[in-house]
């Protein structure tokens, strides 16, 4: 495993402490940069991280060291405006942040034995639900997190305690059965309960999630790759359209659906699949 090469070190420091200096003058003398406040800067963050997300996505590595950048700045920027008020400095964060790695790693930092990534991340959740003492296993997950997520989280969470499925053969038998008990809330291609069918899609989804931990997918991510594939074809067919002179409205599903299977034939990312030549 390669590490960061110790002669960087200095030229590490020196970066992140100019950092700092810029956002001491900035607040003091930017009225933009003086003005904000945690709740301000709040939904600017969630953009970013956003940002830097779809970055990764991309594998643009260009993007990713720009938003982390971004990234990076609100970070430094929460505990200038913590300092102010004497609550806390970036110092106490990241040295807070390095205890915590070192209590949650006892097997690097003391004498636990592991086997595996699983035992790792056992420890980790049993050891984070001492520290924050939770009564819940699931305390700890975000209530503003995205419902997939969540999910994801939920599971994680319970696993870590023991409560989980032996095999994952049981785990697809469950989304079959989660399948059909949604499929019963149809008849003759109507919903008789739409709230009953709600919840058994919810249910379904659940399982769904499940299966994919189990599989070794991301959830999550594999939704928005198929959302960014999804995308990728149709502006292909509104630009393919497009060069007819006929509105989109006007073509047939059997004429769209042409289209449509040219766009599949495309790689993603194909020029031809995102812009009017």
């Amino acid at each position: 495993m390669e590490h960061s090469s110790p002669s960087r070190r200095p030229a590490q420091l020196e970066a992140f402490g100019r950092l700092l200096d810029v956002l001491e003058r900035l607040r003091a003398e930017c009225p933009w940069d003086r003005k904000q406040t945690m709740s301000s800067l709040r939904h600017l963050t969630i953009e970013e991280t956003y940002e830097l997300s779809d970055a990764i996505l991309r594998h643009d590595l260009p993007d990713v060291k720009k938003e982390l950048g971004d990234v990076m700045l609100h970070l430094v920027f929460y505990a200038k405006i913590a300092s102010e008020t004497g609550q806390f400095d970036i110092a106490d964060v990241l040295n807070a942040q390095c205890e915590k790695l070192i209590h949650r790693h006892p097997h690097i930092y003391g004498d636990v034995q592991v086997q595996s990534e699983e035992d790792v991340k056992r420890n980790w959740e049993q050891l984070k639900l001492q520290e924050k003492g939770n009564h819940s296993v699931l305390g700890g997950v975000p209530v503003s997190l995205p419902a997939l997520v969540k999910a994801m989280r939920i599971q994680e969470k319970a696993r870590g305690a023991g409560f989980d499925w032996e095999r994952k053969e049981q785990v697809w038998d469950k989304v079959q059965e989660e399948l059909q008990e949604f499929a019963a809330e149809f008849r003759d291609g109507d919903i008789t309960d739409p709230a009953r069918a709600a919840g058994e899609f919810g249910d379904l989804l659940f399982s769904l999630v499940n299966f994919a931990r189990f599989a070794g997918i991301n959830p999550e991510e594999a939704l928005e790759q198929t959302n960014r594939k999804f995308m990728s074809r149709f502006r292909y067919l509104e630009t393919e359209v497009a060069r007819t002179g006929r509105p989109l409205a006007d073509l047939t599903l059997a004429e769209m659906d042409r289209y449509w299977e040219e766009a599949k034939k495309l790689p993603l990312g194909s020029p031809d699949e995102h812009s009017v030549k």
